[in-house]
């Protein structure tokens, strides 16, 4: 069966182009105009993909990925006509995981299409040759073969490139990763110099495995260099806040 491509967009004639591009690639192609309608297409075609533009009327592209994130790990591709660090910034913030600047060609839009397609089905190397695939650090617990975590019992939702960043970090415990590393491991060889990619996406994780985001000790900034991840004895206790 083809992937189902959702795309979200307010531009006719790219709805259209991008159709007959996709399709034409073996892709099944759904679209809407705006957020909402693309909320419910979410819902009703459960997409392999999603290509989500920044400005839309009725509800804009940041709210929409804020909202998929809410509901879905779906890949999500941003495309947008602007191209500043602070946008791409944001739309990483809300849970995107990828950022093409119209206009874009179709020859690379189908690489990323592929590309993120395939780091979100396939195991990753590590995976296949590692013998250890559940971590239990703290109140944190992660089953790799099933992608599967929990904090303190609670089942913790991550993005696919999210748990692909947790895992490396879990496997290689202890180790100072730089930045170039973790984004090959997490995002593909083609990315091992996108740091800007990087520092929102650790801190969208500590928002969720840490138990104190703000003062983070289980992924630790090195700075300068990259960032470790620190094993520490498995509780199923959450910490005692005080004062």
């Amino acid at each position: 069966m083809s992937s189902t491509i959702l795309m979200i967009d307010d531009d006719t004639p790219l709805l259209r182009l991008t159709e007959l591009n996709l399709t034409k690639a073996g892709y099944r192609f759904v679209s809407a105009q705006h957020g909402i309608a693309g909320l419910q297409m979410l819902e009703q075609e459960h997409p392999s993909l999603v290509l989500l533009d920044v400005t839309m009327p009725k509800l804009d592209g940041w709210e929409t990925c804020r909202l998929i994130r809410e509901v879905s790990d779906v890949p999500i591709i941003m495309l947008t006509g602007r191209d500043e660090e602070t946008d791409k910034a944001r739309g990483l913030d809300l849970g995107a995981d990828d950022y093409l600047t119209k206009p874009f060609g179709f020859v690379e839009l189908q690489a990323r299409i592929r590309a993120m397609l395939r780091r979100a089905t396939m195991p990753s190397v590590n995976q296949q040759h590692r013998q250890k695939t559940r971590f239990h650090t703290g109140g944190l617990v992660v089953d790799i073969p099933s992608h599967h975590v929990t904090l303190y019992g609670k089942p913790i939702a991550l993005t696919p490139t999210e748990f692909r960043l947790l895992e490396h970090l879990l496997k290689h415990a202890g180790m100072v990763l730089t930045h170039s590393q973790l984004l090959t491991a997490a995002w593909g060889f083609a990315y091992s110099e996108a740091t800007e990619l990087l520092k929102p996406t650790i801190s969208r994780l500590r928002q969720k495995v840490e138990d104190d985001p703000s003062h983070p000790t289980l992924i630790q900034t090195v700075h300068g260099v990259g960032y470790r991840l620190i094993l520490t004895p498995a509780t199923t206790n959450p910490p005692t806040k005080t004062g």
